[in-house]
């Protein structure tokens, strides 16, 4: 599916024209996106948080593959949220699920940042896997 789940609406976000930073504050790392690169990976929504993200290598856990079906990528967005996409109604259902919301709330897989300001993002302490199983 490649970040597309074909039960909800398409999202429509505006992509970015130059490179942005993204820093995550609580792991004290920041990536630099060049839009021209754009998908890095094909997990989430083409140019999502959690697509870039893993695209450099920054682990968000992400159990249902990236397609608005779970909220295991629910991250803070605490700077720049406005450069990002208006969530929709699926992703404010899966989020109702997640614990630990705030006003900031977005799922990574669906959150897609316009390149019009940089961003910080916080994944909340309980939604970091530190015990992941190496690749087979």
């Amino acid at each position: 599916m490649a970040g597309e789940n074909p039960y909800i609406r398409k999202v429509n976000a505006k992509r970015p024209e130059r490179p942005f930073t993204i820093t995550f504050s609580d792991l004290g790392t920041s990536i630099t996106v060049d839009p021209s690169k754009i998908p890095y990976d094909r997990t989430g929504l083409p140019g999502s948080i959690l697509e870039l993200a893993l695209g450099h290598g920054v682990e968000i856990d992400h159990a249902c593959g990236g397609v608005c079906a779970c909220s295991t990528c629910h991250i803070i967005v605490k700077q720049g949220l406005q450069s990002c996409n208006d969530a929709t109604d699926d992703e404010l259902d899966q989020l109702d699920a997640a614990p630990g919301t705030a006003a900031q709330s977005r799922l990574a897989c669906q959150c897609i940042p316009d390149g019009t300001q940089d961003v910080v993002i916080e994944i909340p302490a309980w939604n970091v896997n530190r015990v992941r199983e190496a690749p087979h």
